[in-house]
This record gives structure tokens, sequence and C-alpha cells, in this order.
């Protein structure tokens, strides 16, 4: 929902101020539309039902995945592609990945997501709206920003749309904001005032192969991207998570395993391994080398966990968005 538009028509209409505040907690409280407004006048109902769009995204199509996981395909007003999933665990969890470009700029070359034409930034109201389509069908209460686009480069939406979040039952505490490596935008976040999670999707710790996977990196060498890590944590005094795909045969050897440790605080940093969701551009590492690289890691002093991989089957997977309509 456009809550700016909201507010206006609102005005137009004479309404007293406490009716945005009325909608907006019917909306975060997963309503369907204007209709399940009961203590809404009915005319005005109607009114908002004309004026002002329920939703700023259409739903073009959706996929459910065998372990409960479901992605989201949308179009925006002016036809851009937007995707988001909904992660279902065993222990009760609902996780939301959102996205935050459509595309993205940045070409990560083991991300399908990079192979698109950029769009543009997203609007607040289109990041809430992807986390508002699945609050219609069920409660939720983690998100992370791991999906399309480059969250830094929109930040102002970004957290435009967290300050809304603990609405739909999200805090703060349990939302995460993932970036490549994009300084400025992390010693942003830093200074915010919402104890927001911060990940860095890192994937090499040698600067050269860094920047073959991640051309990010010719811009913001990783030494300045810990640097800031290092700045955020100072700050806010929580632990960085680090996100590691692995490619077989390019950053998955013993080696790089004890150069990532070092490279590394580990009062400062967790390490997750994630396993290499196919996008036709790499190999992924198989189990028993996903298992040493995370032994080496730990026989030199930092924690490390495997990322249970969700969504694969409907390409939903980390590192897949790109926007494609599949069956349901």
């Amino acid at each position: 929902m456009d809550l700016d538009l909201l507010q206006r028509m609102l005005a137009e209409l004479g309404q007293p101020a406490f009716r945005a505040r009325q909608v907006w907690e019917w909306t975060a409280g997963g309503a369907d539309g204007y209709a399940d407004m009961t203590n809404l006048p009915v005319a005005l109902r109607d009114e908002l039902a004309a004026r002002v769009p329920f939703s700023t995204l259409t739903v073009t199509n959706e996929a459910h995945a065998a372990d409960g996981t479901v992605k989201a395909l949308f179009a925006t007003h002016d036809g851009r592609p937007v995707e988001a999933v909904l992660m279902r665990y065993r222990d009760g969890r609902r996780s939301l990945c959102l996205s935050s470009q459509s595309g993205c700029p940045l070409t990560c070359t083991f991300c399908a997501t990079g192979a698109m034409k950029f769009g543009r930034n997203l609007t607040a109201s289109e990041i809430l709206d992807q986390a508002l389509h699945f609050r219609r069908t069920e409660d939720v209460d983690h998100v992370v920003f791991m999906g399309m686009g480059e969250p830094m480069m929109n930040l102002d939406a970004v957290l435009g749309a967290c300050r809304r979040l603990p609405d739909l039952g999200v805090t703060h505490r349990r939302t995460a904001i993932s970036t490549v490596g994009w300084v400025p935008g992390i010693d942003r976040l830093t200074e915010s005032d919402m104890p927001i999670r911060l990940a860095l999707s890192l994937h090499a710790a040698d600067e050269e192969l860094r920047s073959a996977i991640m051309p990010v990196n010719d811009r913001y060498p990783l030494r300045e991207v810990l640097a800031a890590c290092d700045r955020f944590y100072e700050r806010k005094r929580r632990m960085v998570f680090i996100e590691y795909v692995m490619l077989a045969g390019v950053n998955d050897r013993y080696e790089q395993a004890v150069q990532l440790a070092r490279v590394l605080d580990p009062k400062k940093y967790k390490i997750n391994l994630i396993p290499y969701n196919p996008t036709g551009t790499y190999d992924g590492s198989g189990r028993d080398a996903i298992a040493a690289f995370r032994a080496a890691l730990e026989e030199h002093g930092i924690g490390a966990t495997v990322r249970l991989t969700r969504g694969q089957d409907i390409e939903a997977a980390c590192g897949q968005l790109a926007a494609k309509a599949l069956a349901s």
C-alpha cells in the first residue's frame, strides 16, 4: 500500500488523522482488503478502494516448493519484475526474503539476479507490500533482505520499510540486511537507530579472487569492507554474519578456509556456509568439501554453520532469484 497516497487521499476526503492509523492496523494485521476494515464507514471503504490500490504490486505468479517454501513473482505499476520468498521451518519460524531492487546493477557471477537487466530501486511501499502479501496468509516473524538487488544502494527505502515491519510481527532484531560490501550503506546502517542485523556476502578472502567473483570488490576492496563491518560491530555490539557460497574448485580449499579465518575476528563474525544453488555458472562444492571447509574454520577458532537450502526446486534458493514464472 502506498501510505503517502493513502494519507493524501484521506486528507482530501476531510477524514480525521486517525483513519490512516486504522487502515494501517488492518493492513499490517493481514486484512485482505478495505472491505475487512469494519471500523471504517462503508462509504469511506468504497472511496479508498476506488482511489488507493490496496497493494503497489500485482502478483503475476506464485510457486510452491516441496519443503513449504513459497516464491511470489510481482509486477510493479510500471511493469518491473520483483520476487520475494516465504520460508517455512519445522521449528515454527516463518522467514521472508525480500527484494530491494528490480534486478541488480551489480554483477556477482554466482547470482542469477546479477545476470538480469537492472530495472530500478523499489519504494518503501513496494518493499513492504512484498511482506504484506505473505502476512495475509500467515504470521511472519523474520525478514532478510537477501532477495533481488543490493539493499545498501537503496537504504532509505529499505529502512523506511523496516520501520513498519514490527507492526507485521517482525522485530528489528529479527531483521537482517545483506550487502556485497557497499561501504557507504554499511556506515549509514551503523548510524541507524534500529538494531538491525548486518550480513556480508564475502565469498573469498583473497582480493583478486573476490574481484573475479564479485566485481564490486574493485570499488570497495575487502579490507575497506571489513573495516566498515568492524565499525558496525563497535557501535552496535552485534555480530556480523558472513555469507560464503561454496564453489567447487574456486573457493573451497583448505588454505582458503585458513585465509578466511585469519581475516575475521571470531568475536565479531560468524560464518554461514551456503551450498551453491545452480544458476549455470559454477559447480557447487560437495558435502564432504563443505564439511572439511567448516572443520578448517573451526580448527582456526571461528564458528561456522551450513545454511539449510530452501526452495531450490522452484528456484527460490539463495542466488536463484531471476524473475522467471514457474508452475505453482
